[in-house]
């Protein structure tokens, strides 16, 4: 396989990683992550970034090639399942369904997978391909994160099925990120497994975007949602209109004000158009960083490569893969403690810094071995 060597100390692993939101998260938590990705341009920010990577297909490679990872994580690729999208996935979904039954069994199923009409459907089934070559070795992953589009649930909950099976621990639903303190609202449906514990989707830190509802009504045991002027810094007030229309209809472009959570960002969020007082040119457009912080990347993440707003699209928000890690491995996560890290810079030498001012107690090598509910971060 194509990559640099794997730190002995790996404790995560994560397919389809872009360009680093699960492992950014991980680095926040203290856990020493790897990702596998084969997209050169991803590759290019996340050698900038410092993350180690492994540079290559995951359907090329078996867990043994990363044995001391302890945790799985992936975000297969979503465009054949997106509203936005074609809708290949979404046909061939039933197909999907029958090969999970399939795999379980022990089947080969490449040759269906092959017979798709877009390779990328079939991905979504390698992070079942991994949890099961890794128990059958003797080795299984002690837990899971799985996360893609709501079009995606039906299955995770039939992959839910199979790793209750095994022996797994789970928790499968839809989350709206800015419940999480994302300054957009996205919807991503993930599955949650731990082998001797079992976890629950994290509870939302900060109220739900209601279209003409004030961002202080609602709960007040949970904190207003986060807006763009809250991490969009500009000289003034203005509205985003988004690339996209609802639901895949182009014509229906969303409108939203600086003072609300952006619309979902997708890989074409170089398209967003920003309308407001002095916008004009190139100011009319979000730039990398500003649509990284829109996913909750620090402001100097080192964009690099091609397709930036492709790979911002395609990452998981690192706030809520940190709510994500959090919760599988049983810890309560302050919310405070996430602010401090996403506004931090990424530079080395302040995020080297970063853990030991926040985490006193970072995750260590023996956390994944106790036997008892872990209690780090708890209150």
């Amino acid at each position: 396989m194509a990559s640099e060597e794997p730190s002995p100390d790996v404790r995560l692993v994560d397919l389809f990683a872009g360009p680093g939101g699960l492992d950014v998260a991980a680095t926040w938590l203290g856990i020493r992550a790897l990702g596998v990705e084969w997209d050169d341009d991803a590759c290019a920010t996340r050698e900038a970034a410092g993350l180690l990577t492994v540079s290559d297909d995951v359907r090329r490679l078996v867990p043994s090639d990363l044995p001391t990872a302890t945790i799985l994580t992936a975000g297969p690729p979503c465009q054949t399942f997106t509203i936005a999208g074609a809708g290949n996935g979404r046909r061939a979904l039933q197909k999907v369904l029958a090969m999970i039954g399939r795999l379980d069994r022990g089947e080969n199923v490449k040759k269906d997978l092959g017979a798709l009409d877009d390779e990328r459907t079939g991905l979504v089934l390698e992070p079942l391909r991994w949890l099961l070559e890794a128990e059958r070795a003797g080795h299984p992953y002690e837990a899971v994160v799985l996360e893609q589009v709501p079009a995606v649930l039906p299955v995770w909950k039939s992959i839910e099925i199979v790793l209750n099976r095994h022996g797994y621990h789970t928790d499968v639903g839809v989350l709206g990120t800015e419940e999480y303190g994302v300054p957009q609202t996205r919807r991503r449906a993930l599955l949650l497994a731990h082998r001797r514990h079992r976890p629950r989707l994290p509870s939302p830190t900060h109220r739900a975007y209601r279209r003409g509802v004030a961002r202080d009504q609602g709960d007040d045991q949970l904190q207003p949602w986060e807006t763009m002027s809250g991490v969009v810094a500009r000289a003034s007030d203005f509205v985003a209109v988004s690339n996209y229309g609802t639901n895949g209809d182009p014509a229906d472009r969303g409108r939203r004000s600086s003072e609300e959570p952006a619309a979902t960002i997708t890989g074409k969020v170089g398209r967003v158009r920003l309308e407001g007082e002095g916008i004009s040119g190139t100011a009319g457009r979000l730039s990398p960083a500003e649509a990284g912080r829109l996913q909750t990347f620090p402001l100097d993440y080192p964009w690099s490569g091609k397709n930036q707003g492709q790979q911002i699209g395609n990452a998981i928000p690192p706030r809520l893969g940190a709510h994500a890690l959090a919760a599988v491995l049983g810890l309560t996560l302050p919310p405070a403690l996430l602010d401090n890290c996403v506004n931090e810079s990424w530079s080395p030498e302040v995020r080297e810094g970063t853990l030991d001012r926040l985490l006193p107690r970072p995750v260590r090598d023996d956390f994944f071995d106790r036997s008892s509910e872990p209690t780090l971060f708890s209150h």
